[in-house]
């Protein structure tokens, strides 16, 4: 069945999503290493996922870690380093779609300020049809509840819907719904995909 509407993970698919790289180039892989052993940086971000002010949750892991305050505070201070390049080919595919009149909507972990701060960088993050942020729900994927949510605020379920997320715990939750599903593993097999559902033709998933 060809899809009516079409889901986009952002971090990874969209735009990359690399915290560990930046912290490489910047302080080093040894002494990266070490501080994330130490520090939770990334239960730090989901609770910036799920809607707790960016700055002030940063913040105050950076006050309660002084051995790494000044690395940790780049997490914000430094942030857009971290969510980029933008993934030219997905974000081609995502207009080429609704250039057809297929709807798109974002299913994404991102917080509120982080994804306002975003998308000054990156205006295709205000084109989607419906966005479902997480932040803005305060429910993270792989939660089956945002899922539902998607499903009661769009009117549409099951194969209606085609989604693609570079976790494959996102994936699996998507496919108890019924969702025709992909895992991102790079643009060109997400092109394939939306021609082989029809959706696009080859010269347009280009």
């Amino acid at each position: 069945m060809q899809p009516k509407a079409v889901i986009f993970d952002i971090g990874n698919v969209l735009i990359e999503w690399q915290p560990e790289r930046f912290y490489d180039a910047v302080i080093g892989e040894d002494r990266r290493r070490a501080m994330f052993a130490q520090v939770d940086l990334h239960g730090m971000n989901e609770l910036v996922d799920r809607g707790e002010p960016f700055t002030e949750t940063i913040y105050a892991q950076a006050d309660a870690t002084p051995a790494w305050r000044y690395e940790i505070r780049m997490w914000h201070d430094r942030w857009i380093e971290m969510a980029t390049p933008v993934i030219d080919h997905s974000v081609r595919l995502m207009k080429a779609l609704q250039t057809k009149g297929v709807p798109v909507f974002s299913l994404t972990n991102f917080g509120i300020d982080s994804y306002d701060f975003a998308a000054t960088h990156y205006p295709f993050l205000r084109e989607f049809d419906r966005d479902f942020i997480s932040g803005h729900m305060r429910v993270t994927k792989p939660d089956p509840d945002i899922y539902r949510r998607v499903e009661e605020t769009s009117g549409l379920s099951g194969t209606d819907l085609i989604f693609t997320d570079d976790r494959t715990d996102n994936i699996q939750i998507a496919e108890t719904y019924g969702w025709q599903t992909h895992l991102f593993e790079g643009p060109q097999g997400w092109a394939d995909r939306l021609v082989a559902a029809g959706l696009l033709t080859q010269a347009e998933a280009q």
